[in-house]
Parts: C-alpha cells; sequence; structure tokens
C-alpha cells in the first residue's frame, strides 16, 4: 500500500503558497511555446489509462543547475537526465546507446572526424523538432560559453550541419574519448540562447519526464510527459518524481526506514548493517566510476614544498582512516583512476600502492624540521559538506596536531563557498582540500581534468610545477594510440603521486537503500545516472 507522506504534502503547499518571495521556480513560464502541440499533454488524452505512481528520491545534496550546458554537480546531472535525452547514453553498464543519434558515429580521418547521425522524429516538450542544430549547440556551447565543462569538448575545431539530419565534427587531434564526450544532454537551441539564464531555471528537453518546480539546492518535482515521442517502450510508470535532499546521513536512513521516501542514495558506512536489516528494503551497489581524494596547495605556502607534502602523508595512515569512515560504503583507492579502470589499463596499481606512507610521526617531525616550517604555522584544511571527506580533511589535521602542530583548522564549507575557495590557489583561503570527482569511463576525465595545468583554477586547485607531467596528459589526450596513452598515463601519474600533488583516499560505491515498494531500479557505476525509464527498465511503484 502506498505510503501518505503527509507531511512532505504539508511542505509542499507551504512552498506553493509563499513562492512569490522565494527562489521556487515553477517551470513551463518560458519555454518557447505555449504548449499547444502537445508539451502540455493536452493531445495525448486525459492520461487516465496510465499509472498515477510517485517516487520519492533522496538525494545528498540538492541540485545548483538544470541547464546541462553548465551542469557540473551531480545532484543536477541526476535530475536532469530524467528531463533531457541525450546524444549518447550509457545503458545498464558503461555501453554507450544511440539517444537523439539514429546510429553510433562514423568516424573518419584517422579519428579526427565524427558524423553523427540524428533522429527525425524526436521532439521537444514544447512541440519544437530536436533538430541537428541543436546536436551541435549542445556540443558547442560549453566551450563557446567557457564553461567549467569547457574541456570535456574544447577538442572540436569545427562542426558543421550536413543536413537536417546530420552533424559533423572535425577534431583538432585525435580524442580517444569522443564518443564518451557526446554523452551529452540536447538542449534546445533557439530557447536556450534567446534567453540563457531562464533556461537554467525553467528549462525545455525532450526527455520522458518534465520539471514542474524546484528550489535551488533544494528539491525538485518531476512529471511524466505524456506525450514523450520516445514512447516505442510504453510510457514512464511514474507519474511524479520528487527528489529531496537529506545531508544528514542518519536522517536519510531514517527517512526510508518509515517509508517517508522511496529510495535514498549513499548509504552511510556505520549504517549499512541498520540498512540491511531492515525487512522493508534492499540494498543496490556497484563500484563506482569515481575518485576522491587530499590535495595540496602546490603554489602558495608551506605545501609548495614537496618535503612538506610528504611530511604530512606521514601524519596519517590514509588506509586506517578510509577502514575507519568509508568502509563499507566505498574501498580504498591508490591512484586516480577506479580499479576497474586502471585494470581494464593495466595500470601499476601495486607500484602505486607503495607511494603512499604510513602514519611515522617521528618521520613526518623530521621532514618538517628539514623544510623549516613554523610550528606556530596556521594550517587550514577546507572540506565540503561531506561527513566522509570531512572525516578525511579530520584524520589529516588530527595527525597535524600529533606532529605537534597546534594551530590546524579544519574547515566544512558549504558547496557554493568551498567550490569558489579551493580554485584561488590562496593559502590564507587552503594548504589542503578534499574532494571527489565522477566522471565518465576513460583515464582522460580524471588525469586532465584534475591534475593538468591546463585547468587550474577550474577544476584543479593544486597549482602544481610539474610541467613535464602536466604535458605528459596532454599528448595523452590528443592520442588515439592506446599503448601510447597507456605509457604517457603511467609516467606522468607516477611524478605526480610521487610528488604527493594528490593523496589518493577512496572511491565510492554508488549505494542505494531501496523501498520494497520499487521494483525494476538498480544502482550504476556512473552516479549521476539514476535510471527510471530506458530501454531496459521502467522504474514502478507499489
Amino acid at each position: 500500500m502506498r505510503r501518505e507522506n503527509t507531511e512532505r504534502i504539508s511542505r509542499r503547499k507551504v512552498l506553493a503558497g509563499t513562492a512569490a518571495g522565494t527562489s521556487l521556480f515553477l517551470a513551463g513560464c518560458s519555454g518557447g511555446g505555449d504548449g499547444s502541440d502537445g508539451g502540455d499533454g493536452s493531445d495525448g488524452g486525459d492520461g487516465s489509462d496510465l499509472p498515477n505512481q510517485e517516487l520519492y528520491f533522496a538525494q545528498v545534496k540538492g541540485p545548483l543547475d538544470m541547464d546541462p550546458v553548465i551542469i557540473n554537480d551531480v545532484p543536477s546531472a541526476q535530475i536532469a537526465g530524467r528531463i533531457f535525452d541525450g546524444i549518447y547514453e550509457y545503458d545498464e553498464g558503461v555501453g554507450l546507446v544511440p539517444g537523439i543519434a539514429s546510429d553510433m558515429p562514423t568516424v573518419e580521418r584517422e579519428g579526427t572526424r565524427y558524423i553523427v547521425p540524428v533522429r527525425d522524429d524526436a521532439m521537444f516538450q514544447n512541440g519544437d523538432p530536436v533538430t541537428a542544430e541543436d546536436v551541435m549547440h549542445t556540443v558547442l556551447a560549453p566551450a563557446e560559453e567557457e564553461t567549467e565543462n569547457a574541456s570535456e569538448v574544447n577538442m572540436v575545431d569545427t562542426a558543421e550541419v550536413i543536413d537536417e539530419t546530420t552533424v559533423q565534427f572535425d577534431l583538432a587531434y585525435p580524442y580517444g574519448a569522443f564518443e564518451t564526450a557526446l554523452v551529452r544532454s540536447v538542449v534546445n537551441k533557439e530557447v536556450r540562447t534567446s534567453d540563457r539564464e531562464a533556461y537554467n531555471t525553467d528549462p525545455v528537453g525532450s526527455g520522458p519526464f518534465q520539471l514542474a518546480e524546484w528550489e535551488p539546492e533544494s528539491y525538485a518535482t518531476l512529471e511524466r510527459w505524456d506525450d514523450y515521442w520516445g514512447d516505442s517502450n510504453g510510457l514512464p510508470n511514474l507519474a511524479t518524481v520528487e527528489f529531496d535532499p537529506i545531508e544528514e546521513q542518519t536522517t536519510r536512513v531514517t527517512e526510508l526506514e518509515t517509508g517517508n521516501v522511496d529510495i535514498i542514495e549513499t548509504i552511510p558506512p556505520q549504517l549499512y548493517e541498520t540498512v540491511r536489516n531492515n525487512e522493508d528494503a534492499t540494498i543496490s551497489e556497484t563500484p563506482g566510476i569515481g575518485y576522491f581524494y587530499l590535495a595540496f596547495n602546490c603554489g602558495e605556502g608551506p605545501t609548495s614544498d614537496p618535503l612538506v607534502r610528504e611530511a604530512v602523508d606521514y601524519c596519517v595512515s590514509m588506509d586506517q582512516a578510509v577502514s575507519n569512515f568509508v568502509e563499507p560504503a566505498g574501498v580504498r583507492q591508490v591512484s586516480p583512476y577506479p580499479r576497474t579502470m586502471a585494470e581494464e589499463w593495466e595500470f601499476p596499481l601495486d607500484e602505486w600502492g607503495d607511494i603512499s606512507h604510513d602514519q611515522d610521526l617521528e618521520q613526518a617531525q623530521a621532514l618538517f624540521e628539514e623544510a623549516g616550517v613554523d610550528m606556530d604555522y596556521n594550517w587550514r584544511i577546507i572540506v565540503p559538506p561531506d561527513d566522509k571527506r570531512e572525516q578525511i580533511g579530520i584524520s589529516i589535521g588530527d595527525g597535524l596536531q600529533n606532529a605537534g602542530f597546534e594551530n590546524v583548522q579544519v574547515q566544512r564549507l558549504d558547496w557554493g563557498t568551498f567550490l569558489d575557495a579551493y580554485v584561488t590557489g590562496d593559502s590564507e583561503q587552503y594548504n589542503m582540500y578534499t574532494l571527489g570527482w565522477s566522471g565518465s569511463p576513460d583515464p582522460d576525465a580524471f588525469a586532465y581534468q584534475l591534475l593538468s595545468q591546463e585547468v587550474e583554477g577550474t577544476t584543479n586547485g593544486t597549482f602544481h610545477e610539474y610541467d613535464e607531467a602536466s604535458e605528459m596528459l596532454t599528448q595523452a589526450r590528443e592520442s588515439a594510440d592506446y599503448e601510447e596513452r597507456r605509457q604517457l598515463y603511467i609516467d606522468a601519474t607516477t611524478e605526480l603521486l610521487e610528488g604527493r600533488v594528490h593523496i589518493p583516499a577512496y572511491n565510492l560505491k554508488n549505494s542505494y537503500g531501496i523501498h520494497n515498494s520499487v521494483s525494476d531500479f538498480s544502482s550504476h557505476a556512473i552516479s549521476s545516472e539514476i535510471q527510471l525509464f530506458t530501454g531496459h527498465n521502467n522504474v514502478a511503484v507499489e
């Protein structure tokens, strides 16, 4: 029997009644059409023959944006991915299947030309057809607008609409991961370019769900689009999906236990057994394509000295910290690459694992003394609002105090403040930070995005001076030769790990607690993939 969720319904009524004075956004106000072509469902019947099911999904944090061109956080991508269809999309694993594309791309000119065929029957929710121009804009916009996602597509030199159903992308160099770069949600060019700010709050997608209302950093409510163009597999069982952030992990588990939510993400380590022992719920988990780490400000302050970074490494046992605060929700990781990827590429994990030290406070003190670090120095470690990453930061802070430093601050910042701070390179703001990254299943998504000097101040806040290693990452990015790329990644990563630009920490399992009333939902290796209605599943709630 379906739970009532009366408290949540009351909250929605309050929000609706006070929307004029809040940052609440009601969708459907700037969509470039009045819905008369079916975008409002009016031509699709009254929907009485469709299931009227509701799903409540508890995220770890709320969405920041709704425009896929600028989205750079997992919660936003989880929601937007239900509103938009991708050029290509992930299947139940990390294989790619066509979405708005009608087939896989044709690759020519030694890997520098990709020809993408586009479906001729896809429609946006305002009634506009999805065109080759929309696909081209989707790929070009991140770099043209200098978004945080620019490096994902900045290898595109030129693009051309060949005809109404064909787009050609010519690359400046062979980029082996370009097909994965085409896993992008297709935006409506005309509507978006007419008012980009409005598009970020009231997006027009072509996916099976429409955005009904949302509040940044808070909730989002989706409704089934009953006139969804891709209905060859029927329509979603879910009429409504509500995403709500519950940052406090104990509360998240309690809400699952009481039946107030149907699915929770990221089961906290200390509560795994609680969820396992819940007769009304199950756990679905998959090793993620992710990486969580401690990073140093290598440009300013004492941590610009590699001796100091090694001393910090001696202050803590990362093995013990991960065992204490992450397992069984995650596993120790010794490189920037998830283990499944590292094993597929035959990277030297044993060698890399030997680089990080176990705790040895005498060695730490000796190195701090050799480097001439003042014992009165004010250490500043910043962490995002996440308990596991905070605990890694606290473990480092405790180690510094055990080594004799009294002035150690571990500061938990809200996401906006943290994201602004960690890319400044200012030692007054941070000496170290803990962060994580969820990428595509190619080494470039981790090595280049987090360690290349070319993305300093964007996704890399280390400001290191390992020029040769950075150049190797660029060379690997611009090569389509597997063996060449592999060796470049090995050489560059070894140098950067030995220099302790990062100290790798762990990778999370993408874990979900699922109420027994929910069927056909499972975890996915890509953390932004919340697959509710695809060619292989259709989530339902009893």
